[in-house]
């Protein structure tokens, strides 16, 4: 089983369908369980697909439409009724703060978990950069967020793994660097080894982090290029296709075309549309006009399981 796994819990927009369950993305990345924007229905779609609440570390909402964030109410019951053992952190927009608090204490439980708010708000002045949303720095990963341009504030969200560098264990024998000396060059970026000045650059090559964005309710925009800059995935909402542009642009949604568009911009490796409209009781169309654009497109079922693509070196 891949370390690193996106796992779609539902993949309607705003009215489920006999097929797709509200939205809800859980992503497996090493020790972390990351579940985005939890909508009805999520508690038994982890169930259906085999994710217990204990595998939750971290909860991201991009906006409390009730399509992104209703299960939220009964997952906060069952995070407490499982005695997760960990703090969960839930990482929301700061302007739907009395919505969380709402969907967290919906009805009587008795709360044996602990679960850490990490509202995100934005500064006075729209921010140069991203917002950090969280670290993890055992894992080495950082979650950074940025406003989308949807009808409520709503952010998107890009998990993003150090650049790092692997070693060469032939380039270190041959230099005779072994044991507690390969650490201290990994740390100090140099080592002294009797008169040889031994540079990291010398047994190692650059090992690029991974990365993941997801950009749901939104027109495009700036930011969700910069969300996906790079990404090994990007996750897009795809609402409509291109003959319901004037609706997906009323609505502050994007068409198949447009979430591609945005692939190709930010040199992503992989597209994954999501979040259909129930209009649709196929998603060909989507696929066939995001290909045509960008080939390295698929769209999403529900309890569909999409690995991130092998590391590039």
């Amino acid at each position: 089983m891949p370390a690193r796994e996106i796992t779609f819990l539902g993949t309607a927009s705003q009215v489920p369908t006999r097929h797709r369950n509200h939205n809800g993305i859980f992503v497996r990345w090493d020790t972390l369980g990351i579940l985005i924007d939890p909508g009805e229905g999520t508690q038994r779609q982890l169930l259906l697909a085999g994710i217990a609440a204990t595998q939750i570390t971290h909860i991201l909402i991009t906006h409390f439409h009730g399509d992104h964030c209703l299960g939220l109410a009964a997952l906060s019951q069952r995070i407490s009724l499982d005695r997760v053992p960990h703090p969960v952190e839930v990482i929301y927009p700061a302007s739907g703060q009395v919505f969380f608090e709402r969907l967290r204490y919906a009805s009587i439980y008795k709360e044996q978990a602990t679960l850490v708010p990490k509202p995100l708000q934005l500064p006075p002045e729209s921010p140069a950069g991203p917002l950090l949303a969280t670290e993890v720095p055992g894992a080495r990963v950082r979650i950074w967020a940025r406003p989308l341009h949807h009808r409520v504030e709503c952010f998107g969200y890009r998990i993003e793994e150090a650049d790092s560098v692997r070693m060469l264990p032939d380039k270190l024998a041959e230099l005779g660097v072994r044991g507690a000396n390969i650490k201290k060059l990994q740390t100090d970026g140099q080592l002294q080894l009797g008169e040889r000045l031994i540079e990291l650059a010398e047994v190692s090559v650059p090992r690029p982090g991974q990365k993941l964005a997801v950009v749901m309710d939104t027109r495009p925009c700036a930011t969700a290029v910069q969300l996906a800059q790079g990404v090994d995935v990007l996750i897009s909402e795809a609402t409509f296709t291109r003959e319901h542009a004037q609706e997906a642009h009323d609505y502050a949604h994007m068409t198949a075309e447009q979430a591609a568009q945005i692939a190709v911009q930010a040199q992503a490796r992989q597209l994954v549309l999501t979040h259909f409209s129930q209009r649709y009781p196929s998603t060909a169309g989507h696929v066939a006009e995001a290909a045509a654009i960008f080939p390295q497109v698929v769209a999403a079922e529900d309890f569909a399981r999409v690995p991130v693509p092998p590391r590039k070196e």
